[in-house]
């Protein structure tokens, strides 16, 4: 089970992955869409409840922020954990990661 395609990777039924891509820094925004860019941060929500992470992609020179929201809040905490064990990984890479040993 591919982490793009895992059940858990859901927020009140719409999936979360890939997150949309808000422009925070750079030359120029280019409106990224989709698995692009290299993960460079992972951050978890400071306000409660804990079912949502943000994260840093930079893609063309510029820095992206988005959003992963979840309905299980432990699933969101070992998303937090595989992400940061994947900084400075292409998106579409993370996105095929294996995660049949969450299932």
């Amino acid at each position: 089970m591919l982490l793009r395609d895992h059940p858990l990777m859901r927020y009140h039924g719409i999936p979360n992955w890939p997150p949309s891509w808000l422009f925070i820094d750079g030359v120029e925004n280019k409106h990224p869409r989709g698995e692009i860019g290299t993960l460079t941060a992972v951050e978890v929500s400071n306000v409660p409840p804990s079912n949502r992470c943000f994260l840093c992609i930079d893609y063309a020179g510029s820095s992206y922020m988005g959003c992963l929201l979840f309905d299980d809040c432990a699933f969101c905490d070992q998303i937090v954990m595989l992400l940061r064990g994947n900084l400075n990984r292409p998106i579409a890479e993370i996105g095929s990661l294996d995660l049949s040993y969450t299932l």
